[in-house]
């Protein structure tokens, strides 16, 4: 009787270990208090509708899904031919080259950062926003390059090749079969790629600079200045809209099945 009890209390804990800081924001986002407090002093909606009324989140905000967006789409036109020629074919040094393109997962990002502000950066007088591109792309090819491989292994070549054997070009064949076969890969890897740059948040420290940042870290300067709930809330929200996204994927796209 104990073991039957013991195995659903763990697991209760661990998911209370995991979620409380979580419900704990959220709760407290919707404070009716002037400073950043659990329990909640009350119940407003006030926090909420500031968000949307400072400035500094907004341009930060339009930041973050440029760089998302774009980086993620730099990402999908590098990592989709490079999941390909790793996936069809038989290249010298393939393990060293997966190594590599996996090296931003494995590499702690603060380090990533630094190494690209000391040897990228500043030595080539890149700008803010050009690095900050470069540095999210970089962090998001993985991704593109392991989900795609994982939808790439699930099509079978045979269909390719029988493409190729009715007269289509090899371009033509990639085009016209795999890519379409592939699409629930693809979208997949850009909703991933998506949630990860705009979160971001050790190698936008270091490149970020006067009047360019992203979303993450304008709420690490805001809560220097200010200790009120709205970077609660605005935590909320943007934790949210992770999950809505990750859900539909989940829905609509067979998610898991590509991670």
């Amino acid at each position: 009787m104990t073991r039957h009890l013991f195995i659903p209390l763990t697991l209760m804990l661990v998911i209370g270990f995991l979620i409380g800081p979580f419900l704990i924001i959220v709760a407290a986002s919707f404070s009716a208090g002037d400073t950043l407090a659990f329990p909640p002093q009350g119940f407003s909606l006030k926090w909420i509708a500031k968000v949307f009324t400072v400035e500094s989140f907004r341009d930060s905000f339009a930041m973050s899904m440029l760089l998302a967006i774009g980086g993620t789409f730099a990402a999908l036109l590098l990592g989709i031919p490079a999941a390909y020629a790793m996936s069809r074919y038989k290249l010298p040094f393939s393990e060293t080259i997966r190594t590599i393109v996996s090296a931003p997962i494995i590499v702690p990002g603060i380090i990533v950062g630094l190494a690209l502000l000391r040897y990228f950066v500043v030595p080539f007088g890149i700008g803010i926003t050009l690095a900050l591109f470069l540095a999210h792309t970089a962090l998001i090819l993985p991704y593109a390059v392991r989900v795609v491989s994982a939808s790439l292994t699930n099509l079978r070549s045979d269909i390719e090749e029988a493409a190729v054997l009715l007269g289509s070009s090899r371009l033509g064949a990639f085009f016209r079969v795999v890519l379409p076969n592939i699409r629930g890969g693809i979208l997949s890897a850009f909703i991933l790629g998506f949630v990860t740059s705009f979160n971001q948040v050790p190698v936008s420290l270091f490149l970020s600079g006067p009047g360019v940042r992203t979303l993450p870290i304008d709420m690490l300067g805001y809560m220097e200045i200010v200790f009120d709930p709205s970077v609660a809330a605005l935590s909320s929200l943007l934790a949210f809209l992770s999950i809505g996204i990750v859900f539909m994927a989940e829905r609509f796209l067979g998610f898991s099945r590509y991670v």
